[in-house]
């Protein structure tokens, strides 16, 4: 017998709303079942207000200011005690959507109460099936989940890796390539390479398009021209779509096709995966001594080894970026697929939707805090550097082939010739330094590699990070 599942006050099932409640509650407002019931609510005050305001059906009179007005605050002031009425209405319904008819229909009776004005609660829900009002209500919410909470947090991790790559573009540093020691780069640099990639699905995401209809059934505005035939319904349709601030849809079944929600959901995943790979190469640096962690990190490393101080940031932001992405792309396969004219599979998926931002956004708070507690350690990255002379030796090949090509002679077999003094073993500034000077180069060339070392040997990495900047 569980002692939890009838706590009072209820214990949370996931931990979004458990122990990382605090990180992902402002999508609550968005993407919630009460968030869900609130924009339904709205698109049926919308659609109510739209039907009177345009005269579209013949002998139903204006709504007055003031009761627009009372109606658009049914919508703003929609809170917990609406969504247990909606709640105890849905038991009766068994019906989500005509629940919320129905709720609307008695807030109505309260704005508009006298006998004559009993026909316009017949506007409520006219000529509309569910998905009507659903899909119109998922785009509104996507949207404002995006636009509110998801990408104002995602451009502030981007910018604070952009600003890292500004203070470290001059911070030599050993590339690896296939983990093995390879031409030297800039800390900047790397930094720079992922917030560009970030930076590139942000702008994405930023111009996605949320698309809608209101089109009934099937798609065929049926009953809305056997009930008003001479209407505009395509015009009308549109006109009140494109007042919700949405793409029209003119084509659909009885479900608006959901494309746009797998576009999105499939630029939201690459940003996952874009922040993975940060995650991964941080947690490699860390690993490497190339940051230390030592800013604000007041907690236990390990329960038993006071020394460690684990990058737990960048660990979590990884696993929370894989569940998220399992969910955006499982939606994202998912939505785009209905039986014939109408399934009910979108239906259940959808109500993932905010788990799927969930995991992202706490995921997107782990690495800016872990991002925070870091800095950077050019010591341990110079050593690294000074160990590894034989990477030089791309440097003095392709100068000996440059000099080859100008009619330099004993200049042939120039990759050869490094890799045998390089490959598999160590070398010294001296062994480098004793080579170059054997081979004849023309004396600036042979000046300017013996004065090259590890450190220097960035080429322009450091200008690179410029390309950051929006005026280059």
């Amino acid at each position: 017998m569980s002692c939890f599942a009838d706590a009072d006050p209820p214990i949370a099932l996931g931990a979004l709303d458990g122990r990382y409640r605090p990180v992902v509650a402002p999508l609550v407002d968005h993407l919630s079942e009460a968030a869900l019931n609130r924009m339904r609510v709205h698109v049926e005050v919308e659609w109510l207000i739209h039907l009177t305001d345009y005269d579209v059906v013949p002998g139903v009179r204006h709504l007055t200011d003031e009761e627009q007005k009372q109606l658009r605050e049914v919508v703003t002031t929609f809170g917990v005690d609406e969504v247990a009425e909606l709640a105890a209405i849905e038991r009766e319904t068994v019906h989500d959507v005509k629940a919320v008819e129905y709720f609307l229909k008695r807030r109505l009776q309260q704005v508009a109460p006298a006998p004559q004005d009993r026909g316009l609660s017949e506007m409520v829900h006219f000529a509309c099936t569910s998905e009507d009002v659903n899909n119109l209500s998922y785009s509104l919410m996507v949207r404002g989940a995006v636009r509110e909470v998801w990408l104002p947090r995602a451009t502030a991790l981007v910018d604070q890796v952009v600003a890292m790559a500004h203070e470290q573009r001059d911070t030599p540093m050993l590339a690896h390539t296939h983990g093995q020691p390879a031409t030297p780069t800039t800390l900047g640099k790397e930094l720079a390479v992922l917030a560009s990639r970030l930076r590139r699905q942000l702008r994405r995401v930023a111009g996605a398009e949320y698309l809608g209809k209101l089109n009934g059934a099937t798609g065929t505005f049926g009953a809305h021209v056997a009930a008003v035939p001479d209407a505009d319904w395509p015009a009308i349709s549109r006109s009140f779509v494109e007042h919700l601030g949405l793409t029209w849809n003119p084509l659909t079944t009885q479900i608006e096709s959901h494309d746009w929600q797998a576009e999105l959901y499939a630029d939201l995943a690459r940003f996952n995966r874009v922040l993975h790979n940060l995650c991964t190469d941080v947690w490699s640096y860390i690993s490497m001594g190339y940051f230390a962690q030592v800013r604000g990190q007041g907690s236990v490393g390990s329960s038993t080894m006071p020394h460690k101080v684990n990058p737990i940031r960048f660990e979590n932001a990884e696993a929370n970026l894989e569940v998220s992405n399992a969910l955006f792309d499982v939606l994202g396969v998912t939505l785009v697929q209905s039986r014939l004219q109408r399934d009910l599979t979108d239906s259940s998926m959808q109500r993932n939707i905010g788990s799927a931002f969930g995991h992202s956004l706490l995921a997107i708070d782990n690495a800016g805090r872990g991002l925070a507690g870091l800095d950077a350690v050019p010591t341990v990255m110079a050593a690294d550097l000074d160990a590894n002379w034989e990477v030089l030796g791309e440097a003095v090949q392709s100068a000996m082939r440059a000099c080859a090509a100008q009619g330099v002679e004993g200049m042939e077999n120039p990759y050869e010739r490094l890799k045998d003094l390089t490959r598999g073993r160590r070398i010294t500034q001296g062994d480098l330094r004793e080579f170059v000077v054997g081979l004849g180069l023309p004396d600036g060339v042979a000046a300017r590699l013996s004065a090259m070392t590890p450190q220097s040997y960035v080429g322009l990495a450091p200008q690179l990070v410029g390309y950051l900047d929006p005026e280059d």
